[in-house]
């Protein structure tokens, strides 16, 4: 039973209680009446009298009749004490019974507040969920686009040139690296790898015509003037600018996604020519010949294994430090603005 039902029953008892003792008080107040009365009528009977017997047995009723109702008396005022004491234990079961149900319409108005409150929570978990679920869809739909939009096979372009005079260069040694490195990759079949040996400058567009590759690969020298070092007719070095090599690239296929600087002192080129390509890799410095060999060999085994640039190019820094080769701070990657090198992927995994 809880406090307002108990509340409620003290009180129903108390006012019966109440009650009973009123009915108490009237009966004992109906005496009164008969009392007076019977002393009136002793007191006359007094006055007509001259029997002394009989006045004394007057006097014996009056006195009787008088005790009787000081006795009344006495029974109502202790009748009223406890009507007066009844009243307050009343009033005191009511007042308790007031703040409890206070109390318990508080307690109602707060379990619907934090009902709604919860089942605001509950809707807001809900609309986040399909929120979620919505964003998860738009993104799987986007992935599927951007995927479908990666090419299941890709052509990269090796363009070598080591002209007489300069340092020699094992190039041939890094073709056969990255051809045997892509033959070990798992999509070995998506890549096609392309070679041009003793490159000039206008060989370079008539291989990108004859190609329309995806990934363009230069091989040699470099200048630290922001210029590739490619030859002449006769074999010696043809200097090709920095600007001639991003109009190049504006001019071209717009099917290539990335160029690959692997030259000294490239970094400039590679910045440049982002404008009109995704991606380029570039050497911020003069790079050894074992560095660029194995650093080219991984990053296109990771290319043909489906991984992002990002993912790729990390891997070729690691491979430079597997072989205990401390350049893997010399190659660098750029990224054209708005695009992320984790979510480039040359060739469809």
């Amino acid at each position: 039973m809880g406090l307002i039902e108990t509340y409620r029953n003290n009180i129903a008892r108390k006012k019966q209680e109440m009650a009973n003792l009123s009915s108490d008080r009237a009966r004992e107040t109906k005496k009164i009446p008969d009392l007076k009365k019977k002393i009136i009528s002793a007191n006359e009977a007094i006055s007509r009298t001259k029997s002394q017997s009989t006045v004394k047995s007057k006097l014996g009723e009056i006195q009787r009749a008088e005790k009787a109702l000081a006795d009344i008396d006495k029974k109502v005022a202790s009748i009223d004490t406890k009507i007066a004491s009844k009243d307050k234990e009343i009033s005191n079961e009511e007042k308790k019974l007031r703040t409890e149900v206070d109390r318990a319409e508080k307690k109602k108005i707060d379990e619907e507040k934090n009902r709604l409150k919860e089942s605001e929570k509950q809707m807001k978990r809900i609309n986040d969920t399909i929120n979620n679920h919505s964003r998860v869809q738009s993104e799987m739909q986007r992935t599927l686009i951007d995927l479908q939009s990666i090419p299941e096979k890709i052509t990269v372009l090796f363009m070598a040139s080591n002209p007489t005079g300069s340092m020699p260069l094992r190039l041939d040694e890094e073709a056969r690296s990255i051809q045997e490195m892509i033959r070990k990759s798992e999509h070995r079949d998506s890549v096609k790898f392309e070679t041009r040996w003793a490159t000039r400058p206008m060989d370079v567009l008539q291989a990108i015509n004859e190609l329309n590759p995806d990934v363009i690969h230069f091989s040699g020298h470099g200048s630290d003037t922001d210029e590739l070092v490619l030859q002449d007719a006769e074999g010696s070095p043809k200097f090709v600018s920095k600007e001639a090599i991003v109009q190049t690239m504006m001019t071209s296929s717009d099917k290539i996604r990335l160029v690959f600087f692997n030259t000294c002192f490239s970094y400039g080129q590679a910045e440049a020519v982002v404008e009109h390509v995704e991606a380029a890799i570039g050497m911020n410095t003069s790079i050894g010949d074992d560095a660029a060999r194995i650093f080219a060999a991984q990053f296109y085994s990771a290319i043909g294994f489906g991984y992002s640039l990002e993912k790729a190019f990390e891997q070729a820094k690691s491979a430079l430090m597997l072989e205990g080769i401390a350049e893997e701070k010399t190659p660098e990657l750029c990224v054209k603005e708005g695009l992320s090198a984790r979510d480039i992927i040359i060739v469809r995994p």
